[in-house]
Protein backbone atom coordinates (compact mmCIF):
# COMPACT_ATOMS: atom_id res chain seq x y z
CA UNK A 1 0.00 0.00 0.00
CA UNK A 2 1.19 3.03 -0.92
CA UNK A 3 -0.31 6.28 0.09
CA UNK A 4 -1.11 9.32 -2.12
CA UNK A 5 0.27 12.01 0.09
CA UNK A 6 -0.76 14.77 -2.56
CA UNK A 7 -4.33 14.12 -1.77
CA UNK A 8 -3.32 15.34 1.15
CA UNK A 9 -2.27 18.65 0.44
CA UNK A 10 -4.71 20.18 -2.67
CA UNK A 11 -6.45 22.79 -1.87
CA UNK A 12 -9.14 21.87 1.53
CA UNK A 13 -12.62 22.88 1.51
CA UNK A 14 -11.66 24.95 4.17
CA UNK A 15 -10.28 27.31 2.01
CA UNK A 16 -6.59 26.39 2.97
CA UNK A 17 -4.21 24.60 1.58
CA UNK A 18 -2.28 22.59 3.66
CA UNK A 19 1.29 22.05 3.98
CA UNK A 20 2.72 18.24 3.73
CA UNK A 21 6.36 17.89 4.39
CA UNK A 22 6.63 13.95 3.93
CA UNK A 23 7.19 12.50 0.02
CA UNK A 24 6.04 8.81 0.27
CA UNK A 25 4.17 6.77 2.72
CA UNK A 26 4.83 2.81 2.07
CA UNK A 27 2.81 0.11 4.14
CA UNK A 28 3.19 -3.06 3.10
CA UNK A 29 4.94 -6.45 3.86
CA UNK A 30 8.72 -6.13 2.99
CA UNK A 31 8.40 -2.55 2.32
CA UNK A 32 12.39 -2.05 3.91
CA UNK A 33 13.51 -3.59 0.88
CA UNK A 34 12.56 -1.05 -1.27
CA UNK A 35 14.82 1.14 0.41
CA UNK A 36 18.57 0.63 -1.67
CA UNK A 37 16.45 1.79 -4.76
CA UNK A 38 14.55 4.20 -2.82
CA UNK A 39 17.70 5.96 -1.74
CA UNK A 40 18.51 5.93 -5.45
CA UNK A 41 15.81 7.35 -7.26
CA UNK A 42 14.51 10.89 -8.68
CA UNK A 43 14.25 12.43 -5.42
CA UNK A 44 16.11 10.76 -3.14
CA UNK A 45 19.42 9.93 -5.09
CA UNK A 46 21.57 13.05 -3.53
CA UNK A 47 21.91 11.48 -0.25
CA UNK A 48 24.93 9.70 -0.41
CA UNK A 49 25.92 9.16 3.67
CA UNK A 50 22.92 8.00 5.75
CA UNK A 51 22.38 7.09 9.47
CA UNK A 52 20.55 4.61 11.09
CA UNK A 53 19.86 6.04 14.86
CA UNK A 54 17.57 3.40 16.65
CA UNK A 55 18.29 1.13 20.03
CA UNK A 56 19.63 -2.03 21.02
CA UNK A 57 16.33 -3.66 20.67
CA UNK A 58 15.37 -1.89 17.24
CA UNK A 59 18.55 -2.47 15.97
CA UNK A 60 18.03 -6.38 16.43
CA UNK A 61 14.12 -5.61 15.08
CA UNK A 62 15.21 -4.05 11.40
CA UNK A 63 18.06 -1.81 12.47
CA UNK A 64 21.22 -4.57 11.16
CA UNK A 65 19.08 -5.29 7.99
CA UNK A 66 19.25 -1.69 6.54
CA UNK A 67 22.52 -1.00 7.87
CA UNK A 68 23.78 -4.49 5.85
CA UNK A 69 21.59 -2.99 2.69
CA UNK A 70 22.77 0.56 2.39
CA UNK A 71 26.50 -0.08 4.15
CA UNK A 72 26.06 2.69 6.14
CA UNK A 73 26.77 3.74 9.85
CA UNK A 74 24.55 3.14 12.94
CA UNK A 75 24.05 5.00 16.61
CA UNK A 76 22.48 2.63 18.47
CA UNK A 77 21.22 4.15 21.84
CA UNK A 78 21.00 2.02 25.07
CA UNK A 79 17.14 1.06 25.65
CA UNK A 80 17.24 1.47 29.16
CA UNK A 81 15.96 4.61 30.24
CA UNK A 82 16.06 5.93 27.07
CA UNK A 83 13.73 9.02 26.54
CA UNK A 84 13.08 11.42 24.30
CA UNK A 85 15.00 14.21 26.58
CA UNK A 86 17.61 16.78 26.07
CA UNK A 87 20.67 13.52 27.51
CA UNK A 88 19.57 11.46 24.72
CA UNK A 89 19.82 14.14 21.99
CA UNK A 90 23.09 15.29 23.46
CA UNK A 91 23.99 11.82 23.04
CA UNK A 92 23.28 11.50 19.45
CA UNK A 93 24.26 15.13 18.45
CA UNK A 94 27.77 13.97 19.86
CA UNK A 95 28.55 10.93 17.71
CA UNK A 96 27.01 12.95 14.55
CA UNK A 97 29.58 13.11 11.88
CA UNK A 98 29.57 16.09 9.55
CA UNK A 99 28.88 14.65 6.58
CA UNK A 100 25.95 12.60 7.74
CA UNK A 101 23.14 13.76 4.95
CA UNK A 102 20.45 11.61 5.89
CA UNK A 103 19.04 10.07 9.20
CA UNK A 104 16.86 7.08 9.19
CA UNK A 105 15.22 6.86 12.85
CA UNK A 106 14.43 2.59 13.32
CA UNK A 107 12.12 2.42 16.21
CA UNK A 108 9.13 3.77 17.83
CA UNK A 109 8.01 6.77 19.39
CA UNK A 110 10.97 7.91 21.29
CA UNK A 111 13.24 6.96 18.52
CA UNK A 112 11.23 9.35 16.27
CA UNK A 113 11.27 12.02 18.47
CA UNK A 114 14.99 11.76 19.40
CA UNK A 115 15.66 11.46 15.67
CA UNK A 116 13.21 14.37 14.19
CA UNK A 117 14.70 16.64 16.81
CA UNK A 118 18.28 16.11 15.64
CA UNK A 119 17.00 16.25 12.48
CA UNK A 120 15.53 20.07 12.69
CA UNK A 121 18.43 21.22 14.68
CA UNK A 122 21.17 20.02 12.31
CA UNK A 123 18.80 20.72 9.29
CA UNK A 124 19.85 16.98 7.88
CA UNK A 125 16.63 15.27 6.41
CA UNK A 126 15.13 11.87 7.43
CA UNK A 127 13.71 9.06 6.88
CA UNK A 128 11.03 7.01 9.26
CA UNK A 129 10.79 3.08 9.59
CA UNK A 130 8.67 2.41 12.05
CA UNK A 131 9.51 -0.93 14.42
CA UNK A 132 6.07 -0.70 16.16
CA UNK A 133 2.49 0.70 15.46
CA UNK A 134 2.87 2.25 18.75
CA UNK A 135 2.26 6.16 18.53
CA UNK A 136 0.69 8.47 15.65
CA UNK A 137 3.85 11.08 15.72
CA UNK A 138 5.90 9.07 13.04
CA UNK A 139 4.92 12.08 10.69
CA UNK A 140 4.75 14.64 12.79
CA UNK A 141 6.17 17.92 12.53
CA UNK A 142 6.16 18.27 16.69
CA UNK A 143 8.44 16.71 18.87
CA UNK A 144 7.38 15.90 22.01
CA UNK A 145 10.42 16.12 24.44
CA UNK A 146 10.82 15.72 28.41
CA UNK A 147 13.15 19.02 28.39
CA UNK A 148 15.11 19.52 31.59
CA UNK A 149 11.61 18.10 33.27
CA UNK A 150 8.95 19.80 31.82
CA UNK A 151 6.93 18.33 28.68
CA UNK A 152 6.93 20.32 25.65
CA UNK A 153 6.24 20.42 22.43
CA UNK A 154 9.41 21.73 19.56
CA UNK A 155 8.78 22.29 16.29
CA UNK A 156 10.61 19.91 14.66
CA UNK A 157 11.25 18.03 10.99
CA UNK A 158 9.21 15.65 9.70
CA UNK A 159 10.40 12.60 7.54
CA UNK A 160 10.50 12.86 4.20
CA UNK A 161 9.31 9.65 3.45
CA UNK A 162 8.33 6.50 5.95
CA UNK A 163 8.59 2.85 4.93
CA UNK A 164 6.24 0.84 7.27
CA UNK A 165 7.25 -2.82 7.17
CA UNK A 166 4.36 -5.08 8.00
CA UNK A 167 6.27 -8.18 8.19
CA UNK A 168 8.51 -5.67 10.81
CA UNK A 169 5.60 -3.77 12.77
CA UNK A 170 3.05 -6.47 12.96
CA UNK A 171 5.47 -8.96 15.39
CA UNK A 172 6.28 -6.33 17.49
CA UNK A 173 5.60 -6.89 21.54
CA UNK A 174 1.58 -6.81 21.72
CA UNK A 175 2.31 -4.07 24.21
CA UNK A 176 3.50 -1.55 22.05
CA UNK A 177 0.89 -2.37 19.58
CA UNK A 178 -1.70 -1.75 22.17
CA UNK A 179 -0.13 1.07 22.91
CA UNK A 180 -0.70 2.03 19.80
CA UNK A 181 -4.49 1.25 19.33
CA UNK A 182 -5.00 3.45 22.70
CA UNK A 183 -3.16 6.35 21.32
CA UNK A 184 -5.21 6.83 18.04
CA UNK A 185 -8.72 6.16 20.27
CA UNK A 186 -7.89 8.89 22.51
CA UNK A 187 -8.79 11.07 19.76
CA UNK A 188 -12.26 10.42 20.48
CA UNK A 189 -11.42 13.38 23.67
CA UNK A 190 -9.28 15.11 21.45
CA UNK A 191 -11.21 16.04 18.64
CA UNK A 192 -14.39 16.82 20.93
CA UNK A 193 -12.38 19.40 22.74
CA UNK A 194 -11.19 21.30 19.83
CA UNK A 195 -15.07 20.69 18.36
CA UNK A 196 -16.28 22.23 21.36
CA UNK A 197 -13.38 25.02 21.53
CA UNK A 198 -14.37 25.98 18.09
CA UNK A 199 -18.32 26.64 19.23
CA UNK A 200 -17.36 28.38 22.54
CA UNK A 201 -14.24 30.80 20.91
CA UNK A 202 -14.76 30.53 17.14
CA UNK A 203 -11.10 28.61 17.25
CA UNK A 204 -10.51 27.40 13.71
CA UNK A 205 -11.40 23.40 12.84
CA UNK A 206 -10.87 21.93 9.32
CA UNK A 207 -13.82 19.65 9.04
CA UNK A 208 -11.77 17.99 6.51
CA UNK A 209 -9.03 17.38 8.76
CA UNK A 210 -11.42 16.81 11.53
CA UNK A 211 -12.86 13.72 10.00
CA UNK A 212 -9.76 12.41 8.59
CA UNK A 213 -9.44 11.80 11.35
CA UNK A 214 -12.51 10.35 12.92
CA UNK A 215 -12.37 8.15 9.55
CA UNK A 216 -9.06 6.68 10.85
CA UNK A 217 -10.07 6.37 14.73
CA UNK A 218 -13.57 4.25 13.61
CA UNK A 219 -11.73 2.32 11.51
CA UNK A 220 -9.13 0.89 13.88
CA UNK A 221 -11.96 0.74 16.11
CA UNK A 222 -13.72 -1.51 13.84
CA UNK A 223 -10.57 -4.03 13.52
CA UNK A 224 -9.91 -4.34 16.78
CA UNK A 225 -10.27 -8.37 17.41
CA UNK A 226 -8.30 -8.87 14.23
CA UNK A 227 -5.62 -6.62 15.35
CA UNK A 228 -5.30 -8.37 18.43
CA UNK A 229 -4.87 -11.20 16.77
CA UNK A 230 -1.75 -10.40 14.81
CA UNK A 231 -3.00 -10.53 11.57
CA UNK A 232 -0.83 -8.63 9.01
CA UNK A 233 -3.99 -6.70 7.27
CA UNK A 234 -5.84 -5.46 10.48
CA UNK A 235 -2.37 -4.00 11.57
CA UNK A 236 -1.69 -2.51 8.57
CA UNK A 237 -4.93 -0.42 9.20
CA UNK A 238 -3.42 0.31 12.61
CA UNK A 239 -0.59 1.97 10.77
CA UNK A 240 -2.61 3.71 8.56
CA UNK A 241 -5.17 4.79 11.03
CA UNK A 242 -2.09 6.48 12.86
CA UNK A 243 -0.05 7.79 10.12
CA UNK A 244 -3.43 9.55 8.91
CA UNK A 245 -3.77 11.18 12.28
CA UNK A 246 0.01 12.33 12.13
CA UNK A 247 -0.97 13.54 8.05
CA UNK A 248 -3.84 15.41 10.17
CA UNK A 249 -1.11 16.84 12.37
CA UNK A 250 0.70 18.43 9.36
CA UNK A 251 -2.21 19.49 8.00
CA UNK A 252 -3.21 21.68 11.01
CA UNK A 253 0.46 22.83 12.10
CA UNK A 254 -0.01 21.49 15.44
CA UNK A 255 -1.13 18.45 17.24
CA UNK A 256 -4.82 20.29 17.72
CA UNK A 257 -6.51 16.94 16.04
CA UNK A 258 -4.44 14.70 17.83
CA UNK A 259 -4.04 15.43 21.84
CA UNK A 260 -6.58 16.65 23.91
CA UNK A 261 -7.51 16.26 28.08
CA UNK A 262 -6.59 12.41 27.78
CA UNK A 263 -2.79 13.49 26.18
CA UNK A 264 -2.64 16.23 29.01
CA UNK A 265 -3.27 13.79 31.74
CA UNK A 266 -0.70 11.89 30.04
CA UNK A 267 2.15 14.85 29.92
CA UNK A 268 1.16 15.86 33.45
CA UNK A 269 2.58 12.11 34.69
CA UNK A 270 5.42 12.03 32.76
CA UNK A 271 6.44 15.06 33.91
CA UNK A 272 6.31 13.48 37.82
CA UNK A 273 4.40 16.66 39.26
CA UNK A 274 2.04 14.43 41.22
CA UNK A 275 3.76 11.10 41.60
CA UNK A 276 7.45 9.34 41.09
CA UNK A 277 8.37 8.20 37.73
CA UNK A 278 6.92 5.62 35.75
CA UNK A 279 7.94 3.25 32.86
CA UNK A 280 4.55 2.93 31.12
CA UNK A 281 4.26 4.09 27.63
CA UNK A 282 2.94 6.89 25.93
CA UNK A 283 -0.34 5.05 24.37
CA UNK A 284 -0.82 3.07 27.72
CA UNK A 285 -0.97 6.57 29.77
CA UNK A 286 -2.81 8.03 26.90
CA UNK A 287 -5.51 4.83 26.99
CA UNK A 288 -6.15 5.66 30.99
CA UNK A 289 -6.47 9.26 30.65
CA UNK A 290 -8.73 8.64 27.99
CA UNK A 291 -11.02 6.74 30.44
CA UNK A 292 -10.99 9.23 32.68
CA UNK A 293 -11.90 11.95 30.63
CA UNK A 294 -14.57 10.06 28.99
CA UNK A 295 -16.00 9.49 32.88
CA UNK A 296 -15.65 13.14 33.83
CA UNK A 297 -16.79 14.37 30.46
CA UNK A 298 -20.50 12.11 30.48
CA UNK A 299 -20.55 12.50 34.77
CA UNK A 300 -20.64 16.47 33.48
CA UNK A 301 -22.78 16.41 30.92
CA UNK A 302 -25.09 14.53 33.11
CA UNK A 303 -24.81 17.19 35.24
CA UNK A 304 -25.72 19.94 33.57
CA UNK A 305 -28.71 18.64 32.16
CA UNK A 306 -30.03 18.21 35.54
CA UNK A 307 -29.25 21.67 36.65
CA UNK A 308 -26.85 20.76 39.35
CA UNK A 309 -23.93 22.87 38.28
CA UNK A 310 -24.50 25.66 36.47
CA UNK A 311 -21.83 28.61 34.94
CA UNK A 312 -20.38 31.10 37.04
CA UNK A 313 -20.48 34.52 37.40
CA UNK A 314 -16.83 35.93 37.01
CA UNK A 315 -14.02 33.79 35.96
CA UNK A 316 -10.99 34.77 38.54
CA UNK A 317 -8.25 33.55 36.40
CA UNK A 318 -5.23 30.85 36.87
CA UNK A 319 -5.43 28.80 40.25
CA UNK A 320 -2.24 29.91 41.12
CA UNK A 321 -2.29 28.77 44.80
CA UNK A 322 -2.74 24.57 43.15
CA UNK A 323 0.02 25.60 40.46
CA UNK A 324 2.57 26.94 43.56
CA UNK A 325 2.02 24.06 45.62
CA UNK A 326 2.52 21.54 42.44
CA UNK A 327 4.74 22.60 40.24
CA UNK A 328 6.56 24.84 42.63
CA UNK A 329 7.86 21.95 44.11
CA UNK A 330 9.50 21.21 41.46
CA UNK A 331 10.78 24.62 40.27
CA UNK A 332 8.29 24.97 37.76
CA UNK A 333 5.66 27.34 38.52
CA UNK A 334 6.77 29.75 36.60
CA UNK A 335 7.07 27.74 33.36
CA UNK A 336 3.36 26.34 34.21
CA UNK A 337 2.40 30.03 34.03
CA UNK A 338 4.25 31.09 31.12
CA UNK A 339 2.85 28.22 29.41
CA UNK A 340 -0.51 29.74 30.13
CA UNK A 341 -0.05 32.97 29.05
CA UNK A 342 -2.76 34.19 27.91
CA UNK A 343 -5.23 32.26 29.73
CA UNK A 344 -7.39 30.19 27.17
CA UNK A 345 -9.82 30.39 29.18
CA UNK A 346 -9.99 34.89 29.76
CA UNK A 347 -11.25 34.85 25.97
CA UNK A 348 -14.24 32.55 27.01
CA UNK A 349 -17.28 34.58 26.95
CA UNK A 350 -19.50 33.67 29.81
CA UNK A 351 -22.70 34.45 27.60
CA UNK A 352 -21.66 33.18 24.80
CA UNK A 353 -20.99 29.87 26.80
CA UNK A 354 -24.40 29.66 28.02
CA UNK A 355 -25.81 30.17 24.92
CA UNK A 356 -23.54 27.77 23.00
CA UNK A 357 -24.27 24.98 26.09
CA UNK A 358 -26.49 23.30 24.10
CA UNK A 359 -24.18 22.68 21.22
CA UNK A 360 -21.34 21.68 23.60
CA UNK A 361 -23.90 18.61 25.09
CA UNK A 362 -24.38 17.43 21.75
CA UNK A 363 -20.76 17.20 20.83
CA UNK A 364 -20.53 15.55 24.49
CA UNK A 365 -23.58 13.50 23.37
CA UNK A 366 -21.43 11.65 19.88
CA UNK A 367 -18.77 10.76 22.42
CA UNK A 368 -18.80 6.68 23.66
CA UNK A 369 -19.98 5.78 26.54
CA UNK A 370 -17.93 4.69 29.23
CA UNK A 371 -19.08 1.32 28.98
CA UNK A 372 -18.23 1.28 25.04
CA UNK A 373 -14.49 2.53 25.89
CA UNK A 374 -13.77 -0.15 28.41
CA UNK A 375 -15.14 -2.98 26.07
CA UNK A 376 -13.38 -1.21 23.19
CA UNK A 377 -10.10 -1.36 25.29
CA UNK A 378 -10.56 -4.58 26.94
CA UNK A 379 -11.29 -6.20 23.24
CA UNK A 380 -7.84 -4.40 22.57
CA UNK A 381 -6.26 -5.97 25.26
CA UNK A 382 -5.43 -2.16 26.97
CA UNK A 383 -4.93 -0.69 29.97
CA UNK A 384 -6.90 1.19 31.74
CA UNK A 385 -6.96 2.18 35.23
CA UNK A 386 -4.25 4.03 37.22
CA UNK A 387 -2.86 0.92 38.96
CA UNK A 388 -2.21 -0.75 35.55
CA UNK A 389 0.51 1.86 34.85
CA UNK A 390 1.67 2.36 38.19
CA UNK A 391 -0.05 5.27 40.11
CA UNK A 392 -2.11 5.32 43.07
CA UNK A 393 -6.03 5.83 42.48
CA UNK A 394 -5.86 9.24 44.57
CA UNK A 395 -4.51 10.97 42.18
CA UNK A 396 -7.37 11.02 39.98
CA UNK A 397 -9.19 14.85 41.30
CA UNK A 398 -5.40 16.02 41.26
CA UNK A 399 -5.02 14.92 37.97
CA UNK A 400 -8.00 16.36 36.30
CA UNK A 401 -7.64 19.43 38.55
CA UNK A 402 -4.01 20.39 37.64
CA UNK A 403 -3.98 18.55 33.63
CA UNK A 404 -5.50 21.08 31.69
CA UNK A 405 -2.36 23.47 32.54
CA UNK A 406 0.23 21.31 30.65
CA UNK A 407 -1.26 23.28 27.28
CA UNK A 408 -2.07 26.45 26.28
CA UNK A 409 -5.35 24.79 24.76
CA UNK A 410 -8.68 25.00 25.50
CA UNK A 411 -10.62 21.27 26.08
CA UNK A 412 -13.85 20.73 28.00
CA UNK A 413 -11.97 19.60 30.94
CA UNK A 414 -10.79 23.36 30.97
CA UNK A 415 -14.06 24.74 30.53
CA UNK A 416 -15.54 22.60 33.33
CA UNK A 417 -13.55 24.98 35.58
CA UNK A 418 -16.39 28.24 34.58
CA UNK A 419 -18.88 25.32 35.96
CA UNK A 420 -19.95 25.16 39.91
Amino acid sequence: MKIDVKEFGRECSCGQKHTIFVKDIFIEKNAIEKLPALLESEGYSQYKNPLVICDENTFIAAGERVIAMLGCGCIKLTSENLHANEIAVGKVEKQLLQDIDLLIAVGSGTIHDITRYVANEMKIPFISIPTAASVDGFVSTVAAMTWHGFKKSFSSSSPICVVADSEIFSKAPYRLTASGISDLLGKYTALADWKISHIVTGEYLCQHIFDLTKDAVNMVANSLDNIHAGKAEACEKLMYGLLLSGLAMQMMGNSRPASGAEHHMSHLWEMEILNPIIEAYHGEKVSVGLRLAIYKYQQMKADIRAGKVHIIDKYNGLETEALQQSFGAKGMYETIVKENAPDPLARVDLKVLAEKLPEVLAVLDDLPSVKKIEGMLTSAKCVMTMKEIGLNEDLVERTLQLSPYIRNRLTFMRLIKLFV
